[in-house]
C-alpha cells in the first residue's frame, strides 16, 4: 500500500481510466490514512467519508457505462476551507461563519467536477486566511507548525491523506507551509485561476495554488482550473490544455537562475543557510548570486497597505459585530487598514506595476529566479504559521512561484527551494522546475 501513495497522480487517472483501480478503491486508501492520523496531524474540518464513498461509486459507474472522462476522473481533492461549497460548511477557520454553506459552488469546484474530480472535504486554514493559526500539525514534526494559511492543505499531501489539494496564497500561504511540509505548493501567476466563490481578503493579492507531491502533480490540477471567469475581472485567456505536456518537455538550453538571498537572510539559521549554500555549490554552473534589487525594500511596506486596507474593507462588518471574536492580529490589521489613504493605496497599487515592470527585465538572460521558501524549517510551536519574508515580494508582482522540497533543515526536517517565473510564463516555468526537480534527484542517488 506505501507504494499506492508514491504513484504520481497522472498514473493513477491512467489506472482509473484502464479500469485496474476503482476510484473506490483510491477513496478508501485515503480513508485508511485519514482513521490513522488525522486525530494527530489535525489537517481536515470537514470529512464525510460516507459521502466520499458514495461520490467515489458514482465515478466508477459513470466510467462503466463508457461515457468520455475527465483529466482527473476518478481523484480526490481536498479544498482549503475558504473555498465555496453548496454541501459543505465553508467556516474560514473562525467561529463566525460555524456551520454555514454557500449558495452555490466556488468556479474553481465546478470547474474540477467537469474534469471528474472528487470533492474529498475541508481543509484547515488559519483564521479568515490571515494569522491566526488552526489546530493542524506539521505531520514530520507534530510540535511544529505546518505553516500557514494553507495549513491544511499542505498538510495533507504531507502525511498521504490526499493525493492533490488546493489552498490561496495572499502573502505567503502556499509557497511556506509547502516548504515546511516538504511538499509541491505552485502559486500560478496572478489572474490564471478565478477567486469566484473564494472568501476575499484582497482583490489584488489574492491567488489560488495547488499542492501535491511533484511538479507533474500540480501541474495536471493547475490546467483544469486556469480558465477566464467573467465573475472574475482578474482572470485572463491563458491555454493550459497542453501543460502537463509542456511541462514535461526539456527545456531548449540548460537553464540559468539568479538567487536572491534578499535582506531577510540573515534571519535564516545556520543549518538552512549551509543547505542553501550547499545548494548553489551543487548547481554552480546554472545559478548566479546576485545583490537584491533595491526596490524589493519597498515591497513589504506597500504589500501592507494592500493587504490591510483590503482586510478593513472586506472584514468591517465582522469587525463593527463581532470584534471581540477575532484574533487579536486580525483586529489590529484591520484597525491599522482603517487608517490608511487614498492616496497611500493608490501609491501602492501603482508600485505594484513599476516594481513588476524592473522585476520582467531579469528574464531577458534568466530562466528563473532562486531564492529560499523561509526563513528556516518549520518553527517550533503552534501558535504561528511562520514569516512570510521570502514570498510576499513575488504576491505582490502576481508571479508563479513554486516550492521544490529539494534540501533538508534542522533535524533532517524538509527545506524548499523557492522558484520564481515570469508572469503568464507558467507553462515554461513549471517545465524548469521540473528539470531543476530531476536534477536534485539526479545529484542524490
Amino acid at each position: 500500500m506505501s507504494d499506492f501513495f508514491s504513484l504520481p497522480v497522472h498514473e493513477l487517472v491512467k489506472r482509473v481510466k484502464d479500469a485496474k483501480l476503482t476510484s473506490v478503491e483510491i477513496c478508501q486508501a485515503y480513508i485508511e490514512r485519514i482513521s490513522k492520523f488525522e486525530k494527530d496531524v489535525k489537517a481536515w474540518v470537514h470529512f464525510d467519508k460516507k459521502l466520499l464513498l458514495e461520490r467515489a461509486e458514482e465515478a466508477d459507474n459513470y466510467r462503466k457505462s463508457g461515457k468520455p472522462t475527465g483529466p482527473l476522473h476518478g481523484i480526490p481533492v481536498a479544498l482549503k476551507d475558504i473555498i465555496g461549497t453548496f454541501d459543505m460548511p465553508t467556516e474560514c477557520g473562525t467561529v463566525l461563519r460555524k456551520g454555514k454553506t454557500q449558495s452555490q459552488n466556488a468556479e474553481i469546484v465546478d470547474l474540477l467536477k467537469s474534469a471528474g474530480a472528487i470533492i474529498m472535504g475541508k481543509t484547515a486554514t488559519s483564521e479568515l486566511a490571515y494569522l491566526g493559526p488552526s489546530e493542524t500539525r506539521n505531520p514530520h514534526d507534530y510540535s511544529r507548525t505546518p505553516g500557514g494559511s494553507s495549513s491544511g492543505s499542505a498538510a495533507v499531501i504531507a502525511a498521504h491523506m490526499a493525493p492533490l489539494s488546493i489552498g490561496s496564497q495572499t502573502g505567503g500561504s502556499v509557497i511556506r507551509p509547502a516548504s515546511y511540509c516538504g511538499v509541491v505548493g505552485y502559486k500560478p501567476s496572478y489572474g490564471l485561476i478565478s477567486r469566484n466563490g473564494v472568501l476575499r481578503t484582497s482583490y489584488a493579492l489574492d491567488h489560488i495554488g495547488v499542492f501535491g507531491k511533484t511538479v507533474d502533480d500540480v501541474a495536471l490540477l493547475a490546467k483544469v482550473l486556469i480558465k477566464k471567469d467573467s465573475h472574475d475581472q482578474a482572470t485572463v485567456y491563458y491555454s493550459a490544455e497542453d501543460m502537463l505536456e509542456v511541462c514535461r518537455k526539456e527545456p531548449l538550453f540548460e537553464p540559468k537562475f539568479i538567487f536572491y538571498k534578499t535582506n531577510s537572510w540573515e534571519k535564516i539559521d545556520k543549518k538552512s543557510k549551509e543547505s542553501f549554500e550547499f545548494f548553489i555549490k551543487t548547481f554552480k554552473k546554472n545559478i548566479e548570486v546576485f545583490d537584491t534589487p533595491s526596490y524589493f525594500k519597498d515591497i513589504d511596506k506597500y504589500h501592507q497597505i494592500i493587504h490591510e486596507t483590503d482586510l478593513s474593507n472586506n472584514f468591517q462588518d465582522y469587525y463593527k459585530k463581532s470584534k471581540n471574536k477575532l484574533s487579536k492580529e486580525m483586529q489590529s490589521a484591520i484597525s491599522r487598514g482603517m487608517k490608511y489613504t487614498a492616496k497611500e493605496y493608490a501609491e501602492a497599487i501603482d508600485f505594484m506595476k513599476r516594481s513588476y515592470e524592473s522585476y520582467n527585465e531579469v528574464f531577458e538572460d534568466y530562466h528563473g529566479v532562486l531564492s529560499p521558501c523561509s526563513t528556516g524549517v518549520a518553527d517550533k510551536g503552534l501558535k504561528s504559521t511562520g514569516r512570510a519574508d521570502f514570498n510576499r515580494f513575488w504576491s505582490f508582482m502576481g508571479v508563479p512561484a513554486i516550492a521544490l522540497p529539494l534540501l533538508q533543515g534542522e533535524n533532517n526536517l524538509p527545506l524548499g527551494v523557492q522558484l520564481i517565473g515570469d508572469k503568464y510564463d507558467d507553462q515554461r516555468f513549471l517545465g524548469i522546475a521540473r528539470w531543476l526537480e530531476q536534477k536534485s534527484k539526479d545529484y542524490n542517488e
